[in-house]
């Protein structure tokens, strides 16, 4: 506990210091940056550190002036969260300086360090609050914060119009939590998580599922879950590249977090609910990759593909929360350590394909994919990242997206087994319905990459592109080394997963998700395919 407030505290330096030094640029670009991949590497160490501990004490401090206890509880839901917000936070900091250079005016490097070592912070905070006022005073700094960034831009008219859509959209969400905290306070006489826990599991199964209710509309709408999404595609191509990788890398995975933190403090719910999370999470993921296959902006492509994303994930919850309803422990183990391994997942390549974005909007002068053309030429290393990142969120090994997925569809299946008619029909619809999914990424993200990287330039500023600086570069590198190290050896994931997948449905659902050494022998035979066919084409 004692490194992750460490990390906090070098985020709150780093942000607090540079917006003194707001009016010297140079200093402030070198604090703030400082401080958030100080605060990044420090967290990384003590997610590696808690992940090989027993057991972890909270820390607890007495908040005087409102007679409220602050406590940060770290347990394994926690833990696999922190994992992917400190190694994005890491990767984004790296990449922000060398991108904000030439679009950024005299004393703005201090303020955007500032909200985002403040965004970095509140999002640890967010996971590690055990008690629901601190948390939604994280929540509010998170929102605040994520908002200022979104804005950074603000002489654009569209970029403000973007920002207030979220700043709106998010408190909307808001509301919901401040009704979700208070029906569990009013029921336990306290805001703490165990205290609430011990009344709500014992409680009625009405009043469960109107918590459930409410959690699901407050944090789904952080998530971007469809119907609630509609902040989602305007704020994520508004704000700098990196700025949006954090956020639909990580910032909305906080909204899956909540849910899932509240279910874990809820008896065992009704079989609907697992199916309204299905139907959402199917509605999301085709509503969003239909979208994002006919856009022409290729920041709009990668947002509507996260609405698509955080679908799947929500499916996988629903499809495993239905499945424990109905005693199938193998079947709710597969699709919630799908959904779960899916929230890694997106980040590592929705972050990939982010920065590669940034850069090849940097390299062509414009976000439209129409003025792109010829890049993998001109920028052959961002060229093969997105490459790479298009390959990981198509789904196809033996890159990562292709094993989480792969989870939920074995579930499906197994759940289709067992069904009795008409329940095997509509198992064999989803399915149906899963793969169509799969098939719109396939097309949305071959278009992306053939319109951007192959053919000849067509504009002045494509044709003139050159690569990204190596800092950039190196910031690429991290996620794609995680999107091939899950896709090749997913057992590294797994174990991670399965511990959670325990926590959250128990150990009977965690018992049959042992990875088949073979699986990870045949993504390595699949890499090993790809490179020789790469080098054949090169």
């Amino acid at each position: 506990m004692r490194l992750l407030l460490l990390a906090l505290a070098f985020f709150a330096l780093g942000g607090f210091l540079s917006l003194a030094l707001a009016w010297q640029d140079r200093l402030a670009r070198v604090v703030g940056a400082a401080g958030a991949v100080a605060g990044a590497a420090v967290g990384l160490l003590a997610c590696l550190r808690l992940g090989l501990a027993a057991g972890v004490p909270d820390f607890s401090v007495p908040w005087i002036t409102a007679g409220i206890t602050v406590v940060l509880h770290v347990d394994r839901l926690a833990l696999f969260f922190l994992l992917p917000i400190f190694l994005l936070t890491l990767c984004c900091a790296v990449y922000a300086d060398p991108s904000l250079r030439s679009t950024t005016r005299q004393g703005q490097f201090g303020f955007h360090w500032f909200f985002f070592n403040l965004l970095a912070a509140s999002m640890v905070l967010v996971v590690l609050a055990a008690n629901g006022l601190f948390f939604l005073i994280a929540w509010e700094a998170m929102s605040l914060s994520s908002f200022f960034l979104v804005t950074y831009h603000y002489e654009q008219e569209e970029v403000r119009r973007a920002g207030w859509l979220y700043l709106i959209a998010t408190h909307c969400g808001t509301v919901f939590l401040f009704l979700l905290f208070l029906l569990g306070a009013s029921l336990s006489s306290s805001f703490d998580f165990a205290a609430m826990a011990v009344v709500l599991k014992a409680g009625s199964p009405a009043v469960a599922v109107t918590f459930f209710c409410l959690a699901l509309i407050g944090f789904g709408t952080k998530a971007g879950l469809f119907p609630l999404h509609i902040w989602l595609p305007d704020a994520h191509p508004a704000a700098p590249s990196h700025v949006s990788a954090l956020m639909s890398g990580v910032m909305i995975k906080t909204g899956v977090y909540g849910v899932l933190r509240m279910v874990s403090l809820l008896p065992p719910l009704p079989a609907w609910c697992g199916v309204l999370l299905c139907m959402l999470g199917l509605g999301g993921a085709l509503f969003g990759i239909a979208m994002a296959a006919v856009q022409t902006d290729i920041k709009r492509v990668l947002a509507f593909s996260s609405v698509e994303n955080i679908g799947i994930i929500f499916l996988g919850l629903g499809l495993g929360l239905f499945a424990a309803g109905h005693g199938q422990p193998l079947a709710a183990g597969l699709a919630m350590a799908g959904a779960l391994l899916h929230v890694w997942n997106h980040a590592l390549f929705k972050g990939l394909l982010f920065l590669g974005a940034g850069s090849l909007v940097h390299g062509a002068g414009s976000r439209e994919m129409s003025s792109m053309g010829g890049l993998l030429r001109r920028m052959p290393s961002t060229g093969f990242f997105i490459m790479a990142g298009c390959v990981a969120i198509a789904a196809l090994p033996p890159l990562n997206g292709f094993v989480s997925e792969w989870l939920i569809f074995l579930s499906m299946l197994q759940m289709g087994q067992v069904a009795t008619d008409p329940g095997a029909l509509w198992f064999l619809l989803l399915i149906v319905l899963f793969a169509l999914v799969g098939g719109l990424a396939l097309l949305a993200f071959s278009r992306l990459a053939g319109m951007t990287l192959l053919g000849e330039p067509r504009s002045k500023a494509a044709a003139a592109a050159h690569d990204s600086s190596w800092l950039m570069l190196t910031a690429m590198a991290v996620p794609f080394a995680g999107c091939l190290l899950i896709g090749i050896v997913p057992g590294v994931a797994m174990d991670h997963v399965a511990g959670v997948v325990g926590l959250l449905l128990g150990s009977n659902a965690a018992a049959g998700l042992a990875v088949d050494p073979r699986l990870s022998l045949l993504g390595l035979v699949f890499a090993m395919l790809i490179l020789v066919a790469g080098g054949r084409i090169a």
